[in-house]
């Protein structure tokens, strides 16, 4: 009989990729087979993702409960179905976060599977390709806008990719703006040399640096308007998060290196920094003091705790003087998704509670992942799987907004928005983005009535539509 397996940590557990036990091979195996005992007997998350039920099929039905037996192409494809929405380490009872005896983090295990297999296999060409972003859109910005139309309208084109690349030839993929956020913030006077200048400084993220800048303009506008000195910075890089999805440990190091050295300044002069995407405000606040160079983790650990989410730095302000709620139009009711991402920040929603702001907006909210995760739904084996994962959101999402009568969906999350876009058939808008309209005149079709005319105007509209789909 098999000598049972404690599910005390082993010696070989490490989230620390400077730690030599990191990459100890029979140490990490020791790691994957007392989580998988762990999870085995827990199967709480079964319905997160594909590796879980993975996991329990080979258990149950090929092995006979033991999870030693499980082999190493199983191993491969339990870790490869993992797309790091980190909900599972939001629910587990046995994580490193709420400090349990078991020291669980099952997105980690699979990060230091996939950069123990990188540094012994390398790094396929797809990966770097779509590990670099800030590169990728360079070479679509010099196509003059070939590039965009290749990728949305022509099928010999999505053909070659999926064939030589491995991206899906029916995945939407993100459009790539004319010009950077950056160019506009610099014609703007937004980018100063002095760090000392101004109350906060924006993370972009290359999503809205390089595809949507319109996100950044609006973050602007908004937290101009409600009396936030901000400055932005040149020289950012991608925050690192697709790099790693793969393994690459030594391109997040490098990339957030980059960060560190243009925003170290700012974060000394007691700035908070504001990332525009919830991945990226995750890698800053949560990935990158265990992740980066020995030699960087001092300004890591100081920049994660001024980092923030811009709504939740607005949220922050609301009840001081300069906050503004001059809202003139409104959409009405507004379905909301909750970004994975900002769960695994334990920072609630403070878009969705923002536009509770507006007069006549009461959100109703889905809490299902949409399955975009990063660069895994673009990928030949990820898209499906994506689409399945994200039925329920894309479900969830569609009855919510039908029954309250929304016209607007939202999201934090760009990809998030992208994925709406393409299997619901409504594009949801940045809660950022919802505010900005609604401070003018014709943001919205329905007026605000003016303030004292109407008590359900400002102030009275602080409610939710009670339907909720998915756990909290």
């Amino acid at each position: 009989m098999a000598e049972h397996i404690s599910y005390a940590p082993t010696s070989g557990l490490t989230y620390d990729p400077s730690d030599p036990v990191y990459w100890d091979t029979d140490a990490l195996q020791g790691e994957i087979d007392r989580t998988f005992e762990i999870c085995h007997g827990c199967r709480m998350c079964f319905k997160y993702c594909d590796s879980f039920p993975s996991l329990f099929s080979f258990v149950d039905e090929r092995h006979d409960g033991d999870v030693r037996s499980i082999t190493a192409d199983e191993t491969a494809e339990v870790m490869d179905a993992c797309f790091q929405c980190k909900l599972c380490e939001v629910q587990c009872p046995y994580t490193v976060r709420d400090s349990h005896e078991f020291q669980l983090d099952f997105p980690k295990l699979v990060h230091r599977y996939k950069a123990q297999r990188a540094r012994a296999e390398g790094i396929s060409r797809r990966d770097r390709i779509l590990g670099n972003p800030d590169r990728t859109a360079a070479l679509a910005r010099a196509s003059g806008g070939l590039a965009n139309i290749a990728n949305s309208r022509s099928r010999l084109h999505r053909r070659f990719l999926e064939k030589v690349l491995g991206i899906h030839r029916d995945k939407d993929l993100p459009h790539f703006a004319r010009t950077t956020f950056t160019s506009w913030a610099k014609r703007q006077g937004l980018v100063s040399e002095d760090p000392t200048r101004g109350e906060v400084v924006l993370f972009p993220t290359c999503y809205v640096e390089h595809n949507e800048p319109e996100i950044g303009y609006d973050t602007v506008a908004v937290l101009e308007r409600n009396g936030v000195s901000i400055t932005c910075t040149d020289g950012l890089a991608c925050c690192g998060m697709p790099a790693w999805e793969s393994g690459d440990l030594d391109s997040l190091r490098e990339r957030a290196k980059i960060n560190l050295d243009q925003l170290d300044p700012h974060v000394r002069a007691g700035k908070k920094v504001l990332a525009i995407n919830p991945t990226c405000s995750m890698m800053l606040r949560r990935e990158y003091p265990d992740l980066v160079a020995p030699e960087d983790r001092d300004r890591a650990t100081r920049l994660a705790k001024l980092v923030s989410d811009p709504a939740e730095f607005l949220w922050s302000i609301r009840d001081e003087e300069r906050f503004d709620d001059g809202f003139v139009s409104t959409p009405g009711p507004v379905a909301y998704h909750a970004p994975c991402h900002l769960r695994a920040q334990s920072v609630g929603f403070k878009g969705r509670d923002l536009l509770r702001k507006i007069p006549d907006v009461k959100p109703s909210t889905t809490m299902e992942c949409c399955g975009h995760d990063g660069t895994h739904a673009m990928k030949v084996e990820g898209f499906e799987a994506s689409v399945r994962i994200g039925r329920k959101a894309f479900d969830g999402i569609t009855e919510s907004g039908d029954s309250s009568g929304s016209q607007v969906w939202a999201t934090d999350c760009p990809l998030a928005a992208l994925q709406f876009a393409q299997h619901s058939g409504r594009r949801p808008m940045h809660p950022i983005s919802i505010l900005a309209r609604a401070y003018e005149p014709d943001g919205f079709p329905q007026a605000v009535p003016p303030r004292g005319d109407d008590d359900t105007s400002l102030g009275a509209q602080t409610g939710e539509v009670p339907t909720e789909h998915g756990s909290s």
